[in-house]
């Protein structure tokens, strides 16, 4: 089995469309250990053609239009918030104390890119700010004892594992016992009426109106991917917490940003639910619980609504509330460990974890949407990074050899002008015939817009 034909069944798809996409190989692009760029290439052209199959849906055409995959696009939107130029600068990927070290038995990787994750990294290890005393502090220590005291403060740091010796953790057990896309059908709401679709280019999303209550990275690529395809897309973010401004800029295409406190507000917040059509979610599972936001509570509220989550670890097991980013979740499940050497753990050629999870969380909202239009019934979707790892580690063999070499990620870059500045970034890799080739709008600054929909 393919692994975009994996990918698809995992969604709930119709393997007789499979046939409807195709693929532009090219040698060299997302080169790695681990097949990268295979499962790349089969998250975005499962998204490509779940979209393709919406429009279709909603244009009453005869035929699904045909998706095409380009790993050079593919490529270079994996790497998109390394490609982002603001006014000629580069963003900042990883924070000084956002890295690995070396520990008493082995190695660690801690992420502290958010001024309150740094604070409770330092504060577990009593050390001050600064990499010189962080690092003689973790050197004392072994590299579970980090792991356990830095959570235990409220911050992230996660031991270097192996596959196996991943494989053989209360967590990755449920993992991988886990599909790929969990779907659940919620309730018997009446079957979704969408308008029909007339114009170009094909937008499958138009006229929805989606709340993104998501933070980097999966979460964000999935709604910067709903805003391509033409819907109404509202980040809400929690005033206190300011999103990094580069890295909303960069998933901020095609979206506007708003902030509500959810506990202080929340008038605001249910007559935004009242009009939305899905809801996604990026917080740790029960997180939002709170604030009335499982998937039940919400669908009670406003039946017909689809919801979508996403997290590092699964909402299942002893690591279910545990904080991730696709750089952790790499370090814990293996990946680390393969990609790097006996002397230094590696990575990666891109944060593949996040985007390829984001793609397929878009993807499984669109199939969710075509379902409704058949089947009614309010709907939650749920994909977790670690699960995706399990995929890349274990579920996916090596593709064929490309015929086209990978030539760097020119072709897919481009530039506007923005309210943030001039921007250059990478074209989005979700391509079928008549489908939109960019976003409608450049990201605006975090927080700029008023809270409702247009």
């Amino acid at each position: 089995m393919t692994a975009i034909k994996f990918a698809w069944s995992a969604l709930g798809g119709d393997a007789a469309l499979l046939p409807r996409a195709s693929t532009v190989v090219r040698e060299g692009a997302l080169q790695g250990r681990l097949p990268v760029r295979e499962l790349a290439r089969a998250c975005v052209g499962a998204c490509a053609l779940a979209a393709a199959e919406l429009g279709a849906r909603r244009s009453g055409l005869p035929e699904v239009p045909a998706v095409r995959v380009d790993d050079g696009a593919v490529a270079a939107a994996f790497h998109s918030e390394r490609h982002l130029l603001v006014d000629g600068r580069a963003p900042v990927s990883f924070a000084p104390l956002s890295r690995f070290w070396r520990t008493a038995d082995g190695w660690v990787r801690t992420h502290a890119n958010y001024p309150h994750h740094r604070t409770r990294l330092l504060d577990a290890l009593g050390v001050p700010d600064d990499v010189a005393a962080v690092e003689a502090a973790l050197a004392e220590r072994s590299a579970l004892e980090v792991e356990e005291a830095v959570y235990a403060a409220g911050g992230l740091a996660v031991a270097l594992r192996t596959p196996e010796r991943w494989a053989a953790h209360e967590q990755a057990v449920e993992v991988a016992a886990r599909p790929l896309v969990e779907r659940a059908r919620l309730d018997s709401a009446h079957a979704r009426v969408l308008a029909p679709l007339d114009g170009s280019p094909l937008l499958p999303a138009a006229g929805l109106r989606i709340l993104d209550l998501t933070r980097v990275l999966a979460g964000p690529v999935a709604t910067r991917t709903l805003a391509l395809l033409g819907a109404d897309v509202l980040r809400v973010d929690p005033p206190q917490l300011p999103e990094l401004p580069d890295q909303h800029a960069d998933t901020g295409f095609g979206k506007r940003s708003t902030t509500l406190d959810l506990a202080a507000d929340r008038r605001t917040f249910e007559e935004l639910l009242a009009a939305a059509d899905v809801v996604v979610t990026g917080y740790r599972p029960g997180a939002l619980d709170r604030f009335g936001l499982s998937p039940h509570a919400l669908a009670e509220r406003r039946p017909g609504v689809v919801v979508a989550q996403v997290s590092a670890w699964g909402a299942y097991g002893p690591w279910r509330e545990r904080r991730g980013f696709d750089s952790l979740v790499q370090v814990a499940s293996g990946i680390a460990a393969v990609e790097g050497s006996p002397e230094q753990p590696g990575a990666l050629p891109a944060q593949a974890l996040d985007h390829g999870t984001g793609y397929l969380l878009a993807a499984a909202v669109l199939r969710a949407l075509t379902e409704q239009s058949y089947e009614g019934g309010s709907r939650c979707v749920r994909l977790a990074l670690a699960r995706t790892a399990e995929w890349l580690v274990n579920g996916i063999g090596a593709g064929a050899a490309g015929q086209d070499p990978y030539a760097g990620p020119g072709p897919w870059l481009a530039e506007t002008d923005s309210s943030l500045g001039r921007l250059r970034y990478a074209l989005p890799p979700v391509s079928f015939a008549g489908g939109p080739a960019d976003w409608a709008r450049p990201p605006v600054p975090w927080g700029t817009d008023p809270a409702r929909w247009i």
